[in-house]
């Protein structure tokens, strides 16, 4: 859906508030936190900018709990929508994805990163430096007369050369009033072209990528993924804006 100036507007500031949580909760990712504490500072520091929790309650349907933290939290194995707990305590060589969600005046941001924890191996940092790079190879194709199948392109011939293994169930996706908007913006080649990208539109761009299979699975709590194989998984997103003059990533401070 193309976005008006006003509706811009406050895309603009819901995805800048992401930008700032994200850059914020750096220093508090260290060995001995819970994931429970980040998730209470970032639902605090959202209250503090006049947001919402995006996530908090999502996907309450038909007997299912809605999701019940204000941050999806992955650590190592754990691909997306790992619930915040006071059990799970960041240890020293985790690496630890932090995907989180505003609601401002109407409208939402979204955002992810991973982080080191201390010291991380070499295949770790390796891996998360290739989906961050993966991203931004992404984005670069999100441009006013390309097709959503050239951001899937890129990120799928930049990531899987390396040897590591791109998530297929879950992908990125339009954004603006509602959280998950169409087009579904995949981070592979599946042979469609996919939407024209029109001037005014607005994406969440999110490569995951897995240090072996691409398969994964859902956990028994309903909402982690995990990668089949038990291998490290990284996730980045950034929400991107399609202007006449190129991408303009709206999750920058």
């Amino acid at each position: 859906m193309l976005k008006t100036n006003s509706e811009l507007k406050l895309m603009r500031e819901a995805n800048r508030i992401i930008a700032i949580i994200l850059t914020e909760i750096a220093d508090k990712i260290k060995p001995g936190v819970s994931t429970l504490e980040l998730d209470r500072w970032a639902e605090q520091r959202l209250a503090s900018m006049n947001a919402k929790p995006a996530f908090k309650g999502y996907g309450a349907r038909n007997g299912r709990n809605g999701f019940p933290g204000s941050l999806c939290v992955a650590i190592n194995e754990e691909v997306v929508h790992g619930i915040p707990s006071k059990d799970r305590i960041l240890e020293e060589g985790d690496i630890i994805g932090i995907d989180v969600g505003s609601i401002y005046k109407g409208y939402h941001g979204d955002g992810a990163y991973t982080y080191a924890v201390g010291e991380i191996s070499p295949a770790a940092r390796a891996l998360m430096k290739c989906c961050e790079e993966a991203l931004y190879v992404g984005i670069a194709q999100a441009r006013k007369g390309n097709r959503v199948s050239d951001i899937s392109s890129a990120i799928d011939h930049y990531v899987t050369p390396r040897g590591y293994g791109i998530v297929r169930d879950l992908t990125g996706h339009g954004i603006g009033r509602d959280l998950h908007e169409e087009p579904q913006v995949l981070n592979y080649i599946d042979g469609h072209k996919g939407q024209k990208l029109k001037e005014n539109m607005t994406l969440a761009i999110e490569p995951m990528i897995n240090g072996g299979t691409y398969k994964v699975r859902t956990l028994s709590d309903q909402w982690t993924v995990v990668t089949e194989d038990g291998s490290l998984s990284a996730h980045y997103e950034h929400t991107v804006l399609i202007t006449a003059d190129g991408p303009e990533i709206l999750t920058h401070v």
